[in-house]
């Protein structure tokens, strides 16, 4: 679905390499891979084995570094970053990777994710001499590096780790190493791969394709590497670990041709279609897909169906991110600007429209109004996950509880919240087969907090949401 005009945000997205010459290069490429993670901002540290060195702004990749930036950034090693702005958490402070500089040196941190005690560190080490310089809940790691009494960087990095709770990958980087560490629950998608005798790191899978490096394994719940000139080593800040990975990566947020855990995204969505169509079957006439996430669980439902899939939206790919809407009632037109609905497919038939998810019900409202004004003669929509009934506190910029449309309605009277003639959701069960993961014990390996409230980790009474920070 559209993500900005349903406010279903994933943070970030992060990259890193060691050991290439064109370090900060590639790192463009792969944060490009990327972008469809975080559209507001993005930035690059890079290392020449003796300091490092940053660019970052506000924008797409290509915009940041359009002007012949990555020309001054020249070293065998670099980080990267791409991010969404949440409200209050925007301006070029928060625009990641942070650096840092001290008497021993440097350091570079991205992060994707989100910690649910950042708040409560933030005032200890306020109330300890700390002074933050940004929102971003990314720098308590840094400050509680700077002030754990161990000797070696990995030893105070790793130290710090087992003080923060929630959702995070990180990506480190000194002069002379990189870091990468992976939370206990492994909410946060995080893979390795070789480039030749180099060695990359990025949240999906797609940004390996894009600079032609080769898969080599996901990074593991609780895992921390140290990568230098000597080669990659292995070890673990936790052991205490509970594989939970975000249910909305398969779902929504992860490219199609990007892989988790051995699963491919696409099949996974196709699947998740699929086994909608078994739980929810309608008569109708055409399938079609809400442009882009919904478009292999709408081929999906078809072909379990046997119901044609069809082009019914198309997606105006055309309309920037900054669009301006010069009033409220342009604005009231947002999703029209986005898709507009094929009449030739839609007139005279009965339509089932798959979609990844219900937030508001805001884009699914105006969709199902735009598809009956195209002269569709029924509207039947079908999601391919459970309904959202809880906020996450994990980096996606979900809403409150009073915000979600499932966590005080009742399926018919969200039905006929949006005016479809039906309204079926996937069930959990359902979605946790339709992936396919292979762990065991209580939801595969999952995290579905935002569908049962269940949450993998402790939430602390002051945890800030993404979209509340400021």
């Amino acid at each position: 679905m559209l993500a900005e005009l349903k406010g279903l945000n994933e943070e970030c997205g992060i990259f890193g390499i060691w050991g290439h010459p064109d370090a900060a290069q590639i790192t463009y490429y792969g944060l490009h891979s990327l972008q469809h993670r975080g559209q507001e901002g993005a930035g690059i540290v890079v290392s020449n084995g003796e300091k490092l060195k940053a660019h970052k702004g506000e924008g797409l990749v290509s915009e940041v570094f359009g002007n012949g930036q990555l020309n001054d950034l020249y070293g065998k090693a670099a980080i990267g970053h791409v991010r969404y702005a949440t409200a209050g958490g925007g301006g070029i402070e928060n625009v990641q990777p942070l650096l840092f500089h001290s008497q021993v040196g440097g350091l570079a941190i991205a992060h994707n994710g989100n910690l649910v005690n950042a708040n409560a560190l933030k005032h200890q080490l306020e109330n300890q001499g700390s002074i933050f310089q940004t929102t971003s809940d990314t720098e308590v790691l840094a400050h509680l590096t700077r002030r754990s009494g161990y000797t070696k960087i990995q030893d105070r990095v790793k130290n710090a780790l087992t003080m923060i709770k929630g959702a995070y990958a990180f990506i480190l980087m000194t002069e002379k190493k990189l870091m990468v560490a992976l939370d206990p629950n492994g909410l946060r998608p995080l893979s390795i791969g070789k480039l030749g005798d180099a060695y990359v790191v990025a949240s999906e899978t797609c940004a390996f394709d894009i600079i032609g490096a080769k898969y080599e394994r996901d990074v593991e719940p609780g895992e921390f590497l140290i990568i230098n000139d000597e080669g990659i080593h292995s070890e673990f800040f936790s052991l205490n670990t509970n594989r939970a990975i975000c249910s909305m990566e398969y779902i929504y947020f992860s490219r199609p041709d990007s892989d988790i855990d051995g699963i491919n995204i696409h099949t996974a969505r196709k699947n998740l279609g699929k086994k909608l169509a078994q739980e929810s079957a309608v008569e109708a006439d055409v399938v079609t897909g809400v442009p882009d996430s919904s478009m292999s669980a709408a081929i999906g439902y078809a072909e379990s169906s046997g119901i044609p899939y069809e082009l019914g939206l198309i997606k105006n790919r055309y309309v920037g991110r900054t669009f301006i809407q010069p009033s409220q009632s342009l604005r009231e037109q947002g999703v029209k600007m986005k898709l507009s609905p094929v009449r030739g497919v839609v007139e005279g038939k009965r339509v089932v429209m798959v979609d990844d998810s219900i937030v508001r019900g805001t884009t699914s409202r105006r969709i199902v109004s735009m598809l009956r004004e195209a002269g569709a003669a029924e509207v039947h929509v079908r999601i391919s996950s459970p309904p959202i009934k809880n906020p996450c506190f994990y980096g996606i910029d979900t809403s409150t509880h009073e915000e979600l449309m499932a966590s005080s309605n009742s399926i018919e009277e969200m039905r006929q919240l949006i005016g479809a003639d039906s309204l079926s959701f996937l069930s959990e069960d359902g979605l946790l087969e339709a992936i396919g993961r292979k762990y065991d014990g209580e939801y595969r390996g999952q995290c579905m907090a935002c569908f049962t409230g269940k949450y993998p980790t402790e939430i602390y009474p002051d945890t800030v949401l993404p979209h509340e920070k400021a």
